[in-house]
């Protein structure tokens, strides 16, 4: 059985299966609602119903009026009205699968790999900076990277991926990871991505691995020539974990719309930079966000909090902000209620 989706306010509405999302069917159907982990647990994309009912995995039956729904996690039991945080039209989703083979692993530290994948030849994947892919595992299961290289270099794959100690994808795939393994990799995914409406300035804010993004985002404007401010804040505990500190370094050195400030939680006694919670660094600069942006990636405790804080302390519109967790992968394991 279908249901209609409409948006409250908007010409817009879609048919919903039971058996798929709100955020799904919307995809299908030309429409890019905001999310990052698509898993309920980064709230990126959190909705109203105003009116109907749904089974929200991780929050059980909604019925309208109610706020806070994870429209990722959204089945419809009838016609849905909602309010998304925002909605607009879009291409219909065309994501394709690759046969990836690992071109080059490097190891800038002990628990980081940066992974070169090249197509096979011939084949070429439409991105956006700031999207990712989904590396589908032989049994069924996956895990989400953001990739690390602008859209122009399309005919392959940077990630960088975390060591995570008895993780299922460490042990079982990147452990055996050399050159010419093939992996299976699925994209694009995200709405991570720079808004094209403004050239209002940006704040980055990257926690470990959560640079990948930024990298792309930063590469794809140097690119294009752009000259928005972008600031690049990148949290980590120690030194080493600013694992490729050099990178940010050269584009602050060359481009006058770009800096960069690393923040260290646990800095050695010679450290002379920033210290303390990434996103407390960022209120100190910036104690008045009325008039920016901010995107941040990493740690789903940097964004809950940045988030709280800057809205609530530092006037930053709740709709300037946008952010991707890095979220476990694998499907939700709590059941949906009957």
């Amino acid at each position: 059985m279908t249901h209609k989706i409409s948006v409250f306010g908007e010409d817009i509405s879609f048919e919903c299966g039971e058996s798929e999302t709100v955020l799904d069917a919307a995809e299908r159907a030309g429409f890019s609602i905001p999310y990052s982990c698509r898993k309920g647990v980064c709230s990126s994309c959190e909705g109203v119903i105003t009116s109907g009912e749904a089974v929200v995995r991780g929050q059980g039956v909604c019925v309208g009026p109610a706020s806070g729904v994870l429209l990722c996690q959204a089945r419809p039991r009838t016609n849905l009205e909602i309010v998304p945080r925002n909605i607009k039209k879009t291409d219909p989703v065309s994501r394709k699968i690759f046969e990836a083979k690992v071109r080059k692993i490097e190891q800038p530290t002990p628990d980081v790999s940066v992974i070169n994948l090249r197509f096979p030849i011939g084949n070429r994947s439409v991105f956006q900076a700031g999207q990712y892919l989904s590396v589908l595992m032989p049994d069924g299961d996956s895990r989400n990277y953001s990739m690390a290289n602008p859209p122009h270099q399309n005919d392959g794959v940077e990630l960088h991926i975390r060591h995570v100690s008895g993780g299922k994808f460490s042990q079982t795939v990147l452990a055996n990871l050399e050159k010419g393994s093939i992996l299976s990799v699925e994209l694009p995914f995200g709405n991570f991505t720079l808004n094209e409406n403004t050239e209002v300035p940006a704040i980055l804010i990257a926690t470990g691995t959560g640079f990948a993004p930024i990298k792309s985002i930063v590469e794809h404007q140097i690119r294009e020539g752009g000259s928005r401010p972008l600031h690049l804040y990148w949290g980590a505990n120690t030194e080493a974990d600013i694992y490729l500190r050099s990178l940010p370094e050269m584009w602050a050195a060359k481009h006058d719309w770009f800096t960069f400030t690393p923040v260290l939680s646990e800095p050695p006694s010679a450290w002379k930079g920033r210290t303390g919670f990434v996103h407390k660094a960022v209120q100190s600069d910036f104690p008045d966000m009325s008039d920016l942006e901010v995107y941040a990636c990493g740690a789903p405790m940097m964004i809950d909090a940045a988030s709280k804080d800057f809205c609530a302390e530092s006037k930053l519109d709740r709709a300037a902000f946008y952010s991707d967790a890095f979220v476990p992968s694998g499907e939700p394991a709590d059941d949906l209620p009957a």
